[in-house]
């Protein structure tokens, strides 16, 4: 090693020169940049989406208000107001309610948007004396959440085996389509077996096709390249 200035030999570990007392250069070390920016931890800014939050709630629990204040003057009952506010707090816990969070879960915030689905058909059902929500509507509210839940799951823990995950997804799927068929039979006395079919055979072989893919590497490297699977 030499000094850049004089050129006199260095020895090693020393940092000036000797003969010049120029700073010794050693080309392998990155010259180290002055910092610019403070090293204090900036503070998280504040959301802006909670004053629009706050502005929206007001305005919808201005609507329901009102829709049940002219209902009780008008007709002296809660009458299509309550359908207006329950479809309302439904629209609410689906679309705004997870916005107050900052990283909501889907695995609290998917099932409690179905549960209000529930709820809200179940008041349907009781205000207009039916007798289809616990043979109709609440096996297939409760199937389809459980379906789109699980869906949620398994992509988001499981790392590996989408093909494989696919596949099995879109056949039970196909096979959900067959007991909403029997709950309609069994709530409404249609015929079975009439549109089913259809649905189960066409995601069942998909679903297959998927799972086979899976199992074939070539495929399932095919597969990858073309579609980022």
């Amino acid at each position: 090693m030499y000094c850049v200035k004089c050129g006199v030999r260095l020895q090693e570990g020393v940092e000036r020169c000797p003969l010049c007392d120029t700073p010794v250069w050693r080309p392998e070390e990155p010259a180290k940049e002055p910092k610019n920016y403070s090293a204090r931890y900036p503070k998280a800014p504040a959301s802006s989406r909670i004053p629009v939050l706050a502005f929206l709630t007001v305005g919808l629990v201005a609507v329901c208000l009102s829709a049940l204040i002219f209902c009780l003057s008008t007709y002296h009952a809660v009458s299509w107001s309550g359908y207006v506010m329950l479809g309302i707090a439904v629209l609410y816990c689906i679309t705004l309610l997870p916005l107050w969070f900052d990283n909501p879960h889907p695995m609290i915030f998917v099932p409690l948007g179905f549960v209000s689905v529930c709820g809200y058909l179940l008041y349907i059902c009781l205000y207009n004396g039916g007798r289809w929500f616990l043979s109709f509507a609440f096996p297939i509210v409760m199937i389809t959440g459980a379906i789109t839940t699980a869906t949620i799951a398994l992509f988001r823990y499981v790392k590996r085996g989408k093909l494989f995950i696919t596949g099995g997804l879109l056949i039970v799927i196909g096979c959900s389509s067959m007991l909403l068929e029997m709950f309609e039979h069994i709530t409404f006395g249609t015929k079975m077996f009439t549109w089913s079919l259809y649905p189960v055979s066409a995601f069942s072989a998909f679903g297959l096709f998927l799972i086979l893919a899976g199992a074939i590497r070539p495929l399932r490297d095919y597969l990858s390249r073309k579609f980022f699977l």
